[in-house]
């Protein structure tokens, strides 16, 4: 801050105190709402250990009396020297001067920044890069809005940044207001303007202000701008927000507009969440159902919530007395998932372990919540799903008498090809249940191909009729078109329908808990499938999607065993919600006990993932012993093309692996007696190589006779031999595994300090 006239020296000081405070109030304050979308952990303490810092050191140099542009530079040394200290100190020369090395580490840090932010989910664990990328963006805010504040004296200018910065994470993660945020910031900037304009004043004008009652003006001002932020705007009408492509927040996510396909082409895969269960076969997962379709696109179902925590929230499962009812646990575990919709089993009767205010929707036994968020949830589901047999199914309509009338609603404009189809592939069929299984098989046969790009490439990738009819023509495309077209085709034969969006069951991963194998969701099986409401039995769910998923297929009745389960408490509704699964046949039955993983978008088997594991940790420790031989080798080759430089080097990063000093001001005629008295290398070869040094630092190009070629690269090979071999045992397996002449160059300040008591 630049010396005012006006101002006595005490005051001067006094400002020059408080802008900086003031500044760094402001800057923390901006960052709060920060902590809802990236776990403050690993980023929060560096934070401020950076901001107080870059603040001290300009306020410093303020105090001697510098430029404003010296004070700019030294905030940016101190912001680099503190980044470096926390971040990037392994690959800098003493912890602080940055090397070839640095800048690497400097760009993958950069890279892994960039897609921990593209494909988390909020709110976000911040690793390392993440952690970098933060502290390195607020210092570089602290020294901009230090000089807009102090330098330029606009600190209303720097408010409307900081002001931007807050805005972020309310606009990436909706969410209520952050009140203490809100506050802090509010008064920080009102604190800078404040401060700003006595520091501009003479010392009369500063005492007719206060006794002018203007101070109190200003209070007021910022109170009633306060207020209204926080209690009439949230009173106000709010807009209606549609969930983006790729989630409902950051990160990986769960859109119910059926909006899938860019979630499915993204061209990285993350862990969603972990999921293991005591039923035969893994269960698929909803979130939230649509059967409203006004033409052009489905609509997520919305009904009448009821609180989680409410006794009996969600009713037991009714069927009818001679249908197999079997109870069953899942649990599920949320690694990368932001949504408001519980991923699920169905049909779910109790949900327990959820942090946070949910709720239940009766009407397709979902979980929803308004401001709690998936991220890091660790439940239990408790689910009853009914079994018929196959006789028994193939007497139950598919119909939804006294039902809403949108689950059987085509529109006006529906095309032909839609009925058509559904009438001549159902052809001849006797029950809706045989009809159902005939359209799942023309799907899963071969005239349709599962595809990603098909229905970017042909302009039809979306949900409405018409891209339904170019489906059906072209024969190409993903889940939403498969069911999409199996729902509606359904509907053209009066049969009620809906769809769900959720998760495959995953693949099976080596780990089992309480025995049962542990599956891994990733974001590549966000899935989207059909149902269909039979009278008395509720929803059972179809899989048209050709190769994914598991087909419905009910068992013969011959084929099943053992008593029916316990059902509980069962209430006659005509609308009962129950999907069964399907019932297994002997060859999945085969599968489940070869440990085989049936409905997961692209299985492995569970030694494979273990197997890739060790071989990578195995070639990431051997990677420096590969390099270094690798290194050694082309040294050799050069020595026998008569590179006397190279010969050299290979003893000399021998040397450098084994911890033996190698400093600048040694010739190498001194390098060799030591290496040779103190150090048991072969005193010939040693000699050999010295005397080739001497000589090629006369000889114009550096390089001996051809003839002497062979005899140097020996020399150098059986020099560098014994210093390993004569070195102590756990030397040598040091300079083998983590050989530093990779990074140590002889002459350095590291080369010359060799190691303790080897010199």
């Amino acid at each position: 801050m630049s010396a005012d006239p006006a101002l006595t020296p005490r005051e001067r000081a006094v400002f020059a105190v408080l802008l900086p405070l003031g500044v760094g109030a402001a800057v923390v304050a901006a960052l709060l709402p920060l902590t809802r979308v990236v776990l403050p952990g690993q980023w929060l303490p560096g934070t401020i250990i950076v901001v107080t810092l870059v603040l001290a050191a300009g306020f410093l140099a303020r105090l001697g009396g510098l430029a404003a542009l010296a004070v700019t530079l030294i905030e940016t040394g101190v912001l680099a020297a503190v980044v470096m200290l926390l971040f990037l100190r392994d690959t800098a020369l003493v912890w602080l001067i940055p090397t070839g090395d640095t800048v690497d580490e400097l760009m993958r840090l950069l890279a892994t920044a960039a897609e921990e932010i593209t494909y988390g989910a909020a709110p976000l664990r911040a690793g390392p890069a993440l952690a970098f990328l933060i502290v390195a963006s607020v210092g570089l805010l602290t020294v901009v809005i230090d000089h807009v504040v102090v330098t330029a004296r606009m600190p209303l200018l720097a408010g409307v940044a900081l002001i931007a910065v807050s805005l972020i994470p309310s606009i990436v993660v909706p969410d209520e207001l952050d009140v203490v945020a809100f506050v802090l910031l509010a008064a920080s900037i009102l604190f800078l303007l404040r401060v700003d304009t006595l520091s501009r004043q003479t010392p009369s004008a500063r005492a007719s202000t206060r006794t002018a009652g203007i101070p109190a003006t200003a209070v007021g001002i910022g109170a009633v701008a306060v207020v209204v932020s926080l209690i009439v705007t949230p009173s106000l009408p709010q807009p209606i927000a549609r969930a983006a492509p790729g989630g409902v927040n950051v990160g990986s996510g769960i859109d119910a507009t059926l909006q899938l396909g860019d979630d499915l082409r993204r061209p990285r895969e993350v862990e969603v969440l972990r999921v293991y269960s005591t039923s035969p076969l893994p269960p698929y997962l909803r979130a939230t159902t649509l059967s409203a379709f006004d033409g052009a696109v489905w609509l997520p179902d919305e009904d009448e919530t009821r609180a989680l925590s409410e006794e009996a929230a969600m009713d037991r499962v009714s069927v009818p007395a001679e249908v197999r009812l079997e109870e069953y646990s899942t649990s599920v575990a949320i690694e990368n998932l932001s949504s408001t919709w519980l991923p699920m089993p169905f049909p779910a009767v109790d949900v327990a372990g959820l942090e946070g205010e949910w709720s239940t929707v009766p009407y397709n036994r979902t979980v929803i919540s308004e401001r709690a968020r998936t991220q890091d949830q660790d439940y239990e589901v408790t689910t009853q799903v009914a079994r018929p047999t196959r006789e028994q199914i193939r007497t139950y309509d598919a119909a939804a008498p006294g039902m809403r009338p949108e689950l059987t609603q085509l529109p006006g404009d529906l095309p032909d090809i839609v009925g058509d189809l559904a009438r001549e592939v159902t052809e001849g069929s006797a029950n809706d249940y045989d009809a159902l299984i005939a359209l799942q098989a023309w799907f899963r046969g071969s005239e349709f191909r599962y595809s990603l790009d098909a229905p970017v490439d042909d302009g039809f990738d979306g949900t409405g009729a018409e891209a339904v009819a170019t489906f059906l023509e072209q024969k190409e495309g993903y889940c939403v078109h498969f069911a999409g077209a199996f729902a509606l085709m359904a509907r053209a034969l009066d049969m009620p329908s809906r769809i769900v969006v959720g998760y495959l069951p995953g693949t099976s991963t080596t780990d089992a808990i309480d025995g049962q194998t542990v599956y891994s969701v990733s974001s590549s099986q966000l899935h989207a499938w059909p149902e269909i409401h039979f009278d008395g039995l509720g929803w059972i769910s179809f899989e048209p999607t050709n190769s994914l998923g598991t087909p419905t297929n009910f068992s013969a009745e011959t084929s099943l065993t053992g008593p029916a389960a316990d059902r509980g408490d069962t209430t006659d509704t005509e609308d009962a919600e129950s999907t069964p699964t399907p019932t297994l046949l002997p060859e999945e039955q085969e599968q489940q006990q070869n440990g085989e993983a049936a409905g997961s978008a692209g299985g492995s088997a569970d030694g494979l993932p273990a197997i890739g594991v060790v071989i990578a940790l195995l070639l990431l420790l051997a990677a420096p012993a590969i390099l270094r031989a690798a290194r050694a080798r082309r040294l050799l080759d050069a020595a026998r093309a008569g590179d006397v430089a190279a010969a050299w080097l290979v003893v000399q990063d021998s040397a450098i692996d084994l911890g033996i000093p190698v400093p600048a001001s040694d010739s190498p005629r001194v390098l060799a007696a030591r290496l040779t008295t103190a150090h048991g290398a072969p005193p010939g070869a040693m000699a050999t190589l010295a005397d080739a040094v001497e000589r090629a630092s006369y000889a114009p190009d550096g390089v001996v006779p051809t003839a002497d070629a062979d005899a140097l690269a020996d020399a150098a090979a059986e020099a560098a031999a014994t210093l390993v071999r004569t070195a102590p045992i756990a030397r040598r397996i040091l300079a083998i595994a983590a050989p530093r002449s990779l990074i140590v160059r002889p002459g350095s300040s590291f080369a010359g300090a060799g190691a303790r008591g080897r010199a």
